[in-house]
Formats: structure tokens, sequence, C-alpha cells
């Protein structure tokens, strides 16, 4: 059988993530050091674990509301608007979602129509692009820059968006780049979204690991909250990866479609994930501020390990990876990737993984020990020593 002709032509054409293509080779070999997970080495705090636990052995395993339970979405409610002042009604504006992921996915399917314009700022996670083309959308992409921190500016903004624009992804704090959109720099681009209409997508899963100062949210600027879908999760601040579970908060007639779209996808989150997250919003600020202060002193080692060997490595204000600069090597983010692997065993991310615009950058996370990160760093320094670039 050909199934080349049974296959869709779009999926085809879109090529696997980048971030997988090293974690392959790595797989094969013994003894790698690998700085290349975006994923919290803490196990999920006790306390979360207990109430899933809890859940089971009172038999709590049913499904729940399409948009999941009643008390999460309370819950949901209550923290975002302790800690980012944004206002949602947990019966009309939340959706609980199996992570952030497929509330990012069935936003874009729900929002976007075949010949609409979608604006991704890259450096960025991998999923934005490829689910903007598989519903038929243009990728429309704002190449951001190191010497503007890696942030969005209205001039950028502006010159992007066209009479076919439907929406502007905003994926911070940032994964690769760890940067960080603060109030000022929001109300600067919100004036050209509100002039211009343009709906935003605001994925925040990293807005806890903010750390110089507060996550400030789009949706909390003046009128913004109107044209804006909130995305967030359990993964990163409360060590939740496996667990799957996130949610989109936003105006009714947006979240009723994406809720349709969930309905008919997914039935529900799952029901066990659902009461250990309200366990982890209600009594687990204590565990997150914890491991947002290891990630702190990981990051300011890797910072100056990287900048000690030439590396240029901006401080990342939030999420947990750096994005050393590696052009005075000579090697492409993927060649620099490729030889370090083989010769040192220390696993990297290409920055050509999240779009062209991270050609000349490798994304390395902090999602480890201070040991693991400092073996690391010793390995990269030998390498660089042996390839004439130190």
């Amino acid at each position: 059988m050909d199934y080349s002709k049974l296959l869709n032509p779009e999926v085809c054409a879109i090529p696997p993530s980048g971030i997988r293509k090293f974690f392959d080779i790595a797989g094969t070999m013994e003894g790698v050091i690998s700085l290349g997970v975006g994923e919290p080495d803490f196990v999920t705090p006790w306390k979360i674990r207990q109430a899933g636990i809890a859940s089971l052995e009172e038999g709590r395993t049913r499904y729940s509301a399409n948009k999941g339970l009643a008390a999460l979405r309370s819950e949901i409610s209550r923290y975002l608007k302790r800690k980012y002042t944004l206002s949602y009604h947990p019966d009309k504006e939340i959706l609980v979602t199996i992570g952030g992921s497929e509330a990012i996915d069935a936003v874009i399917r729900a929002l976007v129509c075949p010949g609409d314009e979608v604006i991704i700022p890259q450096p960025s996670y991998v999923c934005y692009e490829p689910m903007t083309r598989l519903v038929g959308g243009v990728p429309v992409i704002i190449e951001t820059k190191a010497e503007n921190e890696f942030k969005v500016t209205p001039e950028e903004l502006l010159s992007s968006i066209t009479d076919k624009t439907k929406l502007l992804i905003l994926p911070y704090p940032c994964n690769p780049t760890g940067a960080v959109m603060e109030k000022e720099d929001l109300e600067r681009i919100a004036k050209v979204l509100k002039e211009k209409e343009i709906f935003v997508l605001s994925d925040e899963i990293y807005s806890e690991l903010t750390y110089t100062g507060r996550h400030c949210s789009i949706a909390s600027i003046e009128g913004m909250k109107e044209q804006t879908v909130v995305v967030n999760g359990f993964s990163k601040a409360f060590s939740m990866t496996g667990w799957r579970l996130g949610y989109a908060c936003g105006p009714e007639p947006i979240i009723e479609q994406v809720t349709k779209i969930h309905q008919y996808a997914i039935m529900c989150a799952p029901t066990t994930a659902q009461y250990a997250a309200i366990e982890a919003l209600r009594n687990c600020d204590g565990e997150v501020a914890e491991m947002k202060e290891e990630y702190d002193m990981r990051r300011r080692l890797m910072v100056s390990g990287f900048n000690r060997l030439g590396l240029t490595c901006r401080e990342p204000k939030g999420a947990f990876y750096t994005f050393p600069c590696i052009s005075k090597t000579g090697m492409s983010s993927d060649e620099f990737c490729e030889r370090l692997l083989l010769s040192k065993k220390v696993a990297l991310v290409p920055g050509t993984a999240f779009g062209k615009s991270g050609e000349g950058f490798v994304r390395a996370s902090y999602c480890y020990s201070i040991e693991h990160i400092a073996r690391a760093l010793a390995r990269i320094e030998a390498f660089m020593k042996e390839e004439g670039v130190l």
C-alpha cells in the first residue's frame, strides 16, 4: 500500500522537533551529561501527590465536567486573581486541559481560519508554527534580537501586521531565551494590538519562574483582557509534567468554542491530576518558592560559567533556560551541539530548533543539580580548548 496517498501532506511537510535530534543520538551513548531537558528535576511536592493518592483511594475516578472540576476552576480563578490581578469567571471563562499544549492547540484551532496570519516571535517554543500550519494558517515570524533582550518591540509588531493578521502568540517568559516582557513592554505593544484589533494567545506556563520582579500578564493591561486568551498550567512551576494538566482563560465566547474542540477531542482532563492540582493551588506556594530559589542559584552559576568561557550569555529573567551565543567558535548551532555531544558527551539543544533566528545560539537548561551543571561546564571548557576557541 502506498501510504503517501493516505497521509495529510500538511502533516508530512512538518519537520520533527529539532529538540529530539540530539536526544536520539544521546540515547545511544553511555555517560552523557544533558543540559537539554525542559523538565524540573524535582519530584512533585508530597502534598500534591498525597491529594492525588487520596482521590484514588476515595474512588474519585470518574469523568469530570468537560471544562474540568468546578472546584479546580474556582481555585484557578482565585489563584490568578491573587497572583496576577486577573479576574476570570470559573464557570464561563476557564477551561482545564491536558497540559498547556492542548490549550494552545485548541485555541489556535478555534481562532485561525485557512489563510489567516499568525504572528509568532522566535526563538520560541517549537509547537506554535506547526500548529498554525496544520489549520491552514500562515505563520509570520518576528525574529527577536539579543540586543532587545529577545522582546517583541512595537515597531517589529506593527511591521508584521497586515489585513490578514488574526492572532499574535506571546510566549513570555520565553523558552528558550528566558526573556520576560515587563509591564512597560506590554503596555507599548498593547497600544498597537488594541488599535489593530489583533487577538493574543499569551503562553504564560513559566509565569511563576520570574526572577526579577513579578510576572505581568498582558491580559492585566487595560483593555487587553477582551483580546487575550491566557494559557498556563502545572508542569513547570509545580513540577507536575507527567500529570498533564493546564488551562485556558479568556472571553466567554472564545472559551465556549475552545471547549467544544476539547469536548470532542479529549472529553476531560485526568480526574486524579485535577484533584492534585486543587491542593497545588491552595497550599503549595512555599514549595514553589523553594524550587524557584534553587533554580535561581543554578541560573546564576550557568550564566557566569558560559560568560567565563567567552560564550556571551545574557541573564535570563524567567523560565529555566540559558541561551548563550556560540558564534565566536565559528561553528553553526547544529555543528557545535553535534561535535560537543560526540566529543565530550554533553547534550545541548541548537538554537535553530526554536526558529531560524536561533542560529548562533544554543539552549542549556538549568533543571539539573549544581554538581551536574558544574560537570557539564567543565566538559564544555575542555571541548572549547581542544577546538582552539578558548
